[in-house]
């Protein structure tokens, strides 16, 4: 027997809303409907238009690929698009991350998606990638892992510990806003991995440097994080660029070398 859409979707609600920390008349206040209307609707006694599901998933920050999965349930068009980077109708999009890449050189950049695997890079990656165990550049890359796995950029990282601080903190915000289980239990892995934990820096997230040992060089860097401000597709939400600066002029002088 098939599931009623009602229910589908009142259970969507009901758990975006607990992982929220939100009571209903806390949400039905910041969405302007009544109490026992948003309780109808938890409990499939009431369906919602399209207009609703998407004005509670604002209020919920439900995030764009969970927001289609809602509104499927609820019987109606996913808000926006899922299309791989290599479709045609994004070749504007995927010509624009590179250009962004490419503006960033001789600093290393690289897109990666919301699992951290790596979409592009520039060529100012190659000081992260020496040592590394061929396994670890395998596709899908994902630069979490190669960061702080033994056989990968580990061993050469200065400050570790701090370092490791930092990517868990960024994971976990990553986790609390999108409840991903694939980020879940990447920051399982992570976890597992030796290394030990520092201060992770300012909540800011800029205050903490990565600092990379190549040969007798120690270079340090300061992360940037770019996003796309108006997304027209779920891929394009989810992409990111992560931009490592020179943080000294050491550093910066070895890059432009």
């Amino acid at each position: 027997m098939a599931a009623n859409p009602a229910d589908l979707v009142g259970s969507h609600i009901r758990t975006w809303r607990t992982r929220r920390r939100l009571s209903q008349l806390d949400l039905a206040l910041d969405s302007e409907i009544s109490a026992r209307h948003l309780s109808f609707i938890e409990t499939g006694r009431s369906r919602p238009s399209r207009a609703m599901l998407l004005r509670l998933a604002e209020r919920l920050r439900i995030p764009p690929r969970e927001r289609n999965v809602l509104l499927v349930a609820g019987g109606f068009a996913p808000a926006l698009p899922s299309r791989t980077l290599d479709d045609p109708e994004l070749a504007a999009a995927r010509q624009a991350v590179d250009k962004v890449l490419a503006a960033y050189e001789p600093y290393p950049a690289l897109a990666v998606d919301l699992h951290w695997n790596l979409v592009a890079a520039n060529a100012g990656i190659a000081p992260f990638l020496a040592d590394v165990a061929p396994h670890l550049l395998a596709p899908p890359l994902n630069v979490l892992r190669l960061s702080l796995h033994p056989e990968g950029l580990a061993p050469r990282i200065e400050n570790l510990a701090e370092w490791r601080a930092y990517v868990f903190r960024r994971l976990e915000e990553q986790i609390d806003v999108s409840a991903d289980p694939v980020l879940a239990a990447l920051l399982d892995e992570l976890r597992a991995y030796p290394g030990g934990i520092g201060d992770p820096g300012e909540p800011s997230g800029v205050a903490i440097l990565l600092k990379v040992r190549q040969g007798e060089h120690l270079l340090s860097f300061l992360s940037m994080t770019t996003v796309f401000g108006t997304p027209i597709d779920i891929t394009l939400s989810e992409l990111a660029v992560e931009a490592f600066l020179p943080a000294d002029a050491e550093t910066a002088e070895y890059l432009r070398g």
